[in-house]
Protein backbone atom coordinates (compact mmCIF):
# COMPACT_ATOMS: atom_id res chain seq x y z
CA UNK A 1 0.00 0.00 0.00
CA UNK A 2 1.13 3.49 -0.45
CA UNK A 3 0.19 5.79 2.44
CA UNK A 4 0.63 9.86 1.62
CA UNK A 5 0.10 12.93 4.42
CA UNK A 6 -2.16 15.44 2.44
CA UNK A 7 -4.03 18.75 3.01
CA UNK A 8 -7.21 19.08 1.39
CA UNK A 9 -10.21 22.10 2.04
CA UNK A 10 -10.96 19.92 4.45
CA UNK A 11 -7.80 19.92 7.19
CA UNK A 12 -4.86 17.34 6.46
CA UNK A 13 -5.45 13.91 6.59
CA UNK A 14 -3.85 10.59 6.20
CA UNK A 15 -4.85 8.52 2.88
CA UNK A 16 -3.94 5.32 0.42
CA UNK A 17 -2.92 6.19 -2.93
CA UNK A 18 -5.01 3.84 -5.05
CA UNK A 19 -4.39 3.38 -9.09
CA UNK A 20 -1.47 2.30 -11.32
CA UNK A 21 1.78 4.26 -10.07
CA UNK A 22 2.96 4.50 -13.94
CA UNK A 23 -0.02 6.57 -14.91
CA UNK A 24 1.42 9.67 -13.59
CA UNK A 25 -0.67 11.74 -11.01
CA UNK A 26 -3.46 12.41 -12.81
CA UNK A 27 -4.37 8.76 -13.10
CA UNK A 28 -4.06 8.05 -9.33
CA UNK A 29 -6.86 9.23 -6.52
CA UNK A 30 -6.11 9.17 -2.73
CA UNK A 31 -8.34 7.31 -0.15
CA UNK A 32 -8.83 9.21 3.16
CA UNK A 33 -8.36 6.97 6.53
CA UNK A 34 -9.55 8.03 9.77
CA UNK A 35 -5.99 7.27 11.89
CA UNK A 36 -2.51 7.41 11.33
CA UNK A 37 -0.96 4.76 8.58
CA UNK A 38 0.27 2.41 12.02
CA UNK A 39 -3.03 1.71 12.94
CA UNK A 40 -5.82 -0.92 11.60
CA UNK A 41 -6.99 1.30 8.26
CA UNK A 42 -10.06 1.95 8.03
CA UNK A 43 -11.21 4.09 5.12
CA UNK A 44 -13.83 7.81 5.39
CA UNK A 45 -15.20 6.85 2.03
CA UNK A 46 -13.87 10.77 1.19
CA UNK A 47 -11.61 10.61 -2.37
CA UNK A 48 -10.10 12.88 -3.87
CA UNK A 49 -7.51 13.14 -7.15
CA UNK A 50 -4.03 13.64 -6.40
CA UNK A 51 -3.57 16.76 -8.50
CA UNK A 52 -6.55 18.04 -6.39
CA UNK A 53 -4.78 17.74 -2.94
CA UNK A 54 -1.33 19.23 -2.00
CA UNK A 55 0.73 16.20 -0.26
CA UNK A 56 2.81 16.60 2.69
CA UNK A 57 5.75 14.47 4.17
CA UNK A 58 4.16 11.06 4.82
CA UNK A 59 4.81 11.08 8.14
CA UNK A 60 5.99 12.45 11.16
CA UNK A 61 9.44 11.87 12.63
CA UNK A 62 10.75 12.17 16.00
CA UNK A 63 14.05 11.55 14.47
CA UNK A 64 15.91 11.06 10.75
CA UNK A 65 19.39 8.96 10.90
CA UNK A 66 21.45 9.53 7.85
CA UNK A 67 23.71 7.01 6.84
CA UNK A 68 27.37 8.30 5.64
CA UNK A 69 28.94 6.96 2.75
CA UNK A 70 27.17 3.80 2.35
CA UNK A 71 27.80 3.82 -1.39
CA UNK A 72 31.45 3.24 -2.08
CA UNK A 73 31.63 5.53 -5.26
CA UNK A 74 30.26 8.18 -3.73
CA UNK A 75 32.90 7.90 -0.81
CA UNK A 76 35.82 7.67 -3.47
CA UNK A 77 34.16 11.01 -5.11
CA UNK A 78 34.61 12.71 -1.88
CA UNK A 79 38.03 11.37 -1.31
CA UNK A 80 36.99 9.01 2.28
CA UNK A 81 37.63 5.93 2.72
CA UNK A 82 34.99 2.98 3.11
CA UNK A 83 33.81 3.00 6.64
CA UNK A 84 33.93 -0.40 8.35
CA UNK A 85 30.76 0.41 10.65
CA UNK A 86 27.88 2.59 9.47
CA UNK A 87 28.66 6.12 9.77
CA UNK A 88 25.54 7.32 11.35
CA UNK A 89 24.18 11.34 11.87
CA UNK A 90 20.98 13.31 12.57
CA UNK A 91 19.01 15.59 10.63
CA UNK A 92 16.67 17.47 13.18
CA UNK A 93 12.75 17.08 12.38
CA UNK A 94 12.45 20.50 11.63
CA UNK A 95 14.49 19.73 8.37
CA UNK A 96 11.91 17.83 6.64
CA UNK A 97 9.38 19.02 4.10
CA UNK A 98 7.10 17.44 1.65
CA UNK A 99 6.85 17.22 -1.99
CA UNK A 100 6.86 20.20 -4.05
CA UNK A 101 8.47 22.37 -1.41
CA UNK A 102 11.18 24.70 -1.52
CA UNK A 103 14.67 23.90 -0.75
CA UNK A 104 16.30 27.02 0.83
CA UNK A 105 19.68 28.03 0.21
CA UNK A 106 21.43 29.04 3.30
CA UNK A 107 23.40 32.33 3.43
CA UNK A 108 26.09 30.93 5.74
CA UNK A 109 26.63 28.59 2.37
CA UNK A 110 27.78 28.28 -1.24
CA UNK A 111 27.92 24.70 -2.00
CA UNK A 112 24.68 23.31 -1.61
CA UNK A 113 24.56 19.63 -2.67
CA UNK A 114 21.42 16.95 -3.78
CA UNK A 115 21.75 13.54 -2.10
CA UNK A 116 18.86 10.83 -3.50
CA UNK A 117 18.36 8.27 -0.93
CA UNK A 118 16.28 5.51 -0.23
CA UNK A 119 14.63 5.88 3.10
CA UNK A 120 13.27 3.51 5.60
CA UNK A 121 10.20 4.25 7.67
CA UNK A 122 10.01 2.93 10.99
CA UNK A 123 6.59 1.08 12.48
CA UNK A 124 5.63 -0.80 15.22
CA UNK A 125 3.50 0.55 18.32
CA UNK A 126 6.63 1.59 20.35
CA UNK A 127 10.90 2.25 20.88
CA UNK A 128 12.64 -0.25 19.18
CA UNK A 129 15.76 -1.56 20.63
CA UNK A 130 18.30 -3.77 19.49
CA UNK A 131 17.09 -5.10 16.96
CA UNK A 132 18.78 -8.15 15.46
CA UNK A 133 19.46 -7.93 11.47
CA UNK A 134 17.15 -10.98 11.01
CA UNK A 135 14.03 -9.19 12.77
CA UNK A 136 14.85 -5.72 11.20
CA UNK A 137 12.09 -6.25 8.39
CA UNK A 138 9.41 -6.97 11.13
CA UNK A 139 9.81 -3.47 12.54
CA UNK A 140 10.47 -1.74 8.77
CA UNK A 141 6.62 -0.05 8.02
CA UNK A 142 7.51 0.86 4.29
CA UNK A 143 10.05 3.26 2.04
CA UNK A 144 9.96 6.24 0.60
CA UNK A 145 11.63 8.63 -1.26
CA UNK A 146 14.63 11.12 0.39
CA UNK A 147 16.95 14.04 -0.60
CA UNK A 148 19.76 14.63 2.00
CA UNK A 149 20.53 18.20 1.11
CA UNK A 150 23.89 19.09 2.21
CA UNK A 151 25.80 22.22 2.62
CA UNK A 152 29.25 20.84 1.76
CA UNK A 153 31.26 23.41 1.97
CA UNK A 154 30.33 23.46 5.71
CA UNK A 155 30.50 20.34 5.97
CA UNK A 156 34.01 20.23 5.22
CA UNK A 157 34.48 23.59 7.75
CA UNK A 158 33.36 22.03 10.60
CA UNK A 159 34.12 18.12 9.83
CA UNK A 160 30.84 16.97 12.03
CA UNK A 161 27.92 17.32 10.10
CA UNK A 162 25.23 18.80 12.12
CA UNK A 163 25.06 22.11 10.63
CA UNK A 164 25.91 21.43 7.00
CA UNK A 165 22.62 19.06 7.11
CA UNK A 166 20.18 20.33 8.92
CA UNK A 167 19.42 23.62 7.88
CA UNK A 168 15.30 23.95 7.83
CA UNK A 169 14.05 22.05 4.03
CA UNK A 170 17.40 20.50 3.90
CA UNK A 171 15.00 16.91 4.39
CA UNK A 172 12.40 16.55 1.47
CA UNK A 173 10.41 13.02 2.07
CA UNK A 174 7.94 11.61 -0.13
CA UNK A 175 5.76 11.40 -2.28
CA UNK A 176 4.01 8.41 -0.01
CA UNK A 177 5.32 5.53 1.54
CA UNK A 178 4.98 2.68 -0.15
CA UNK A 179 4.49 -0.46 2.39
CA UNK A 180 5.29 -3.61 -0.07
CA UNK A 181 8.60 -3.49 -1.83
CA UNK A 182 11.95 -5.77 -2.26
CA UNK A 183 14.84 -3.30 -1.61
CA UNK A 184 17.51 -5.37 -2.25
CA UNK A 185 18.33 -3.89 -6.18
CA UNK A 186 16.49 -0.85 -6.77
CA UNK A 187 17.41 2.11 -9.25
CA UNK A 188 18.29 5.48 -7.12
CA UNK A 189 18.08 8.95 -9.28
CA UNK A 190 18.86 12.09 -9.53
CA UNK A 191 17.88 14.49 -11.88
CA UNK A 192 18.22 18.71 -11.84
CA UNK A 193 16.54 20.77 -14.23
CA UNK A 194 15.68 24.57 -14.92
CA UNK A 195 12.45 25.58 -16.59
CA UNK A 196 11.83 24.16 -19.42
CA UNK A 197 15.26 22.43 -20.23
CA UNK A 198 15.57 18.44 -20.09
CA UNK A 199 16.61 17.76 -16.98
CA UNK A 200 20.37 16.66 -16.34
CA UNK A 201 20.70 12.69 -14.21
CA UNK A 202 23.17 13.71 -11.90
CA UNK A 203 23.08 10.45 -9.62
CA UNK A 204 22.31 7.01 -10.78
CA UNK A 205 23.00 4.15 -8.74
CA UNK A 206 21.53 0.57 -7.31
CA UNK A 207 20.46 -0.04 -4.05
CA UNK A 208 22.49 -3.63 -4.40
CA UNK A 209 25.82 -1.31 -4.07
CA UNK A 210 25.21 -0.32 -0.60
CA UNK A 211 27.92 -1.18 1.87
CA UNK A 212 25.18 -1.91 4.53
CA UNK A 213 22.12 -3.22 3.43
CA UNK A 214 18.95 -2.29 4.76
CA UNK A 215 18.26 -5.19 7.69
CA UNK A 216 22.13 -3.89 8.66
CA UNK A 217 21.08 -0.38 9.12
CA UNK A 218 18.30 -1.20 11.12
CA UNK A 219 19.34 -2.83 13.32
CA UNK A 220 22.85 -0.96 13.76
CA UNK A 221 21.12 2.08 14.39
CA UNK A 222 18.91 -0.01 16.92
CA UNK A 223 22.11 -0.84 19.36
CA UNK A 224 22.72 2.76 19.58
CA UNK A 225 19.03 4.29 19.70
CA UNK A 226 15.40 3.38 20.17
CA UNK A 227 13.58 4.01 17.28
CA UNK A 228 10.15 5.14 17.14
CA UNK A 229 7.44 4.55 14.64
CA UNK A 230 7.45 7.38 11.95
CA UNK A 231 11.40 7.72 12.21
CA UNK A 232 13.45 7.61 8.70
CA UNK A 233 16.62 6.27 8.29
CA UNK A 234 18.47 7.51 5.27
CA UNK A 235 20.52 4.84 3.69
CA UNK A 236 23.18 6.75 1.32
CA UNK A 237 23.90 8.61 -1.42
CA UNK A 238 25.28 7.09 -4.77
CA UNK A 239 27.88 9.05 -6.49
CA UNK A 240 27.38 12.51 -8.56
CA UNK A 241 26.30 14.52 -5.91
CA UNK A 242 26.34 18.29 -7.78
CA UNK A 243 25.74 22.05 -6.60
CA UNK A 244 22.37 22.94 -6.33
CA UNK A 245 21.58 26.92 -7.30
CA UNK A 246 18.49 29.37 -7.27
CA UNK A 247 16.00 28.13 -10.30
CA UNK A 248 17.08 24.47 -9.98
CA UNK A 249 14.33 21.87 -9.79
CA UNK A 250 15.56 18.83 -8.04
CA UNK A 251 13.47 15.22 -8.70
CA UNK A 252 14.96 12.17 -6.56
CA UNK A 253 13.43 9.11 -7.63
CA UNK A 254 13.73 5.62 -6.22
CA UNK A 255 12.20 2.62 -8.17
CA UNK A 256 8.82 1.05 -6.81
CA UNK A 257 8.30 4.05 -5.04
CA UNK A 258 8.06 7.45 -6.86
CA UNK A 259 9.13 10.86 -7.36
CA UNK A 260 9.87 13.26 -5.10
CA UNK A 261 10.52 16.52 -6.90
CA UNK A 262 11.69 19.84 -5.11
CA UNK A 263 12.02 23.53 -6.80
CA UNK A 264 15.85 25.23 -5.33
CA UNK A 265 15.56 29.01 -3.98
CA UNK A 266 17.78 31.06 -2.23
CA UNK A 267 16.83 32.01 1.30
Amino acid sequence: MRFARFVHAGGVSFGVVEGEAGAGLAGLTVAEIDRTPFEPVTFTNRRWALPDVHLLAPIFSSKVIGIGRNYADHAAELGNAVPKEPLMFLKPSSSVIGPNDTIRLPVQSQQVEHEAELAIVIGGTGPVSRIDRKDAEKVIFGYTCANDVTARDLQKKDVQFTRAKGFDSFCPVGPWIETRLDVSDLEVRCEVGRGNEVPEVRQLGRTKDMIFDVPSLVSYVSHVMSLLPGDLILTGTPAGVSTITDGDVVTVRVEGIGELINPVASR
